[in-house]
């Protein structure tokens, strides 16, 4: 059956009750257009907020999610049905690189190396299988890197975003915790999307109410008195046309990639998350549509590895599957990777849009800074998530003393300096202790034998 040949099923018409569409399925094409818009809503709101906060253009963002999903379906045959939106992973990452010195280029550079090295692994996995993966990076290992990527960005909301406006910033975190576990169904799903447009709003309402504020805007050293909203770049902008212009460090939108070691080593952690990510989100798919997808696992990784090297070849963000896409299906029951065409189409419309983007660019920093603050807290406790699914035993030394280290100077953002021109810190430097140390003690448990190792730690 021809890759672009979707069988119609249930008369085209919302399955009953308990009936599933395949991901070789579909509706009618009326009904898919509107599911692949549901799909859009979904990644919307965290596919352009990661780029806002690494610097780089939320339009040029949704519009490689689009062309980057397109490449992720067509490698993985169209049976793995999942959106790319940007990636959280490397926040982190391009923050340490930022702190150091580094521009936008230096930045796509980096990501475009860690996910060809993504890339590899999926290459490896596809043809070596999976367990090689496991032995190296066990859910204990997977678990504590996610966890230190996401609470290294704790200093990035307290300094940057949260002091733009702090009473805005603390009503758009009560209001996206609210909306995310108290709101039904498909509306949980997108409360980022939802938070966005209530700090908005609420940005808007308090300019007209309470006038300017002062504070200290991201990027400056100094407190000025100024408008939450400022809409004064939106007017100016097209409705259509690419995405152009420079970004705050004066870096092209579109521009190509500069590469610098010190800098790849600070991103290459997050391919970790990314394979963990990936590797979670293709069972999870196969387990709601009944079918084995361990045989696509290393095309998904793969797929998604070209992708982001795909992106940040011309200035884009970093890419990987959406558990928000998958909850849509979980909650629909259509996994038609039809649908997911349809939204790719979506995105390239809205990342042709430069007036979305103005719109996007003008979002308040202390909205950011209530959607951060709990995204960021999300991305960390996804490692303890880790932890409690494959149920890791801290009650064992090797996991409580091998892990310990690393996540400290991880999250600590503890230096090493090795030359005057090379140093190891942060995610980095502890992405590399969690997994010397954890494989130290584990060889050391494993030749003296559970009941020795306790006395040698």
């Amino acid at each position: 059956m021809s890759m672009f040949k979707w069988e119609v099923v249930h008369g085209g018409k919302t399955p009953p009750p308990g009936e599933a569409v395949g991901p070789m399925q579909r509706l009618s094409w009326p009904r898919t257009v509107g599911l692949g818009a549901q799909h859009v809503v979904a990644m919307f709101g965290a596919t352009f907020v990661f780029p806002l906060v690494m610097g780089l253009d939320p339009n040029l963002a949704i519009l490689f999610s689009g062309l980057c999903t397109i490449l992720f379906l067509l490698i993985v045959k169209n049976k793995v049905p999942s959106y790319l939106g940007t990636s959280a992973s490397f926040v982190a990452g391009v923050a340490a690189i930022r702190l150091q010195g580094g521009d936008s280029a230096d930045v796509t550079g980096a990501i475009m190396v860690a996910g060809l090295v993504l890339a590899a692994v999926g290459v490896l996995v596809h043809f070596a299988g999976a367990g090689w993966l496991k032995a190296i990076l066990p859910p204990a290992v997977t678990g504590a890197v996610v966890m230190l990527i996401g609470f290294n960005l704790a200093p990035v909301v307290a300094g940057i975003y949260w002091p733009q406006d702090q009473w805005i910033a603390l009503a758009t975190a009560t209001f996206m915790v609210a909306a995310a576990v108290l709101l039904p169904g498909f509306f949980s799903r997108i409360a980022v999307a939802l938070a966005l447009v209530f700090g908005y709003l609420l940005s808007w309402f308090s300019d007209a109410v309470f006038g300017p504020i002062t504070s200290v805007l991201g990027g400056a050293t100094e407190a000025t008195t100024h408008d939450r909203v400022n809409w004064s770049s939106v007017g100016a902008a097209d409705w259509v046309g690419f995405p152009s212009g420079t970004l705050a460090d004066g870096v092209s939108v579109v521009h190509g990639p500069s590469f610098s070691l010190t800098f790849v080593l600070l991103v290459l952690p997050g391919v970790i998350a990314l394979i963990a990510e990936n590797t979670g989100h293709v069972r999870a798919v196969g387990e709601m549509t009944g079918e084995d997808l361990d045989p696509y696992m290393g095309r998904a990784i793969a797929g998604d590895g070209l992708a982001t090297a795909f992106a940040s070849a011309f200035g884009g963000s970093p890419t990987t599957t959406y558990a928000e896409n998958i909850g849509v299906m979980s909650a629909t029951r259509i996994y038609s990777t039809a649908a997911y065409y349809v939204a790719a189409l979506v995105a390239i419309l809205l990342g042709l849009s430069p007036k979305f983007g103005a719109i996007v660019n003008a979002i308040p920093g202390g909205v950011l800074g209530g959607i951060t603050v709990v995204l960021y807290g999300m991305i960390g406790l996804i490692g303890a998530k880790i932890w409690v699914d494959n149920g890791v035993d801290f009650g064992n030394p090797v996991n409580l003393v091998g892990l310990s280290a690393g996540i400290i100077a991880g999250i600590g953002g503890v230096t090493m300096v090795i030359t005057d021109d090379f140093e190891l810190g942060g995610i980095a430097l502890g992405t590399i202790l969690v997994i010397a140390y954890f494989h130290m003690v584990k060889g050391r448990r494993e030749s003296l034998g559970a009941g020795e190792v306790t006395k040698v730690l």
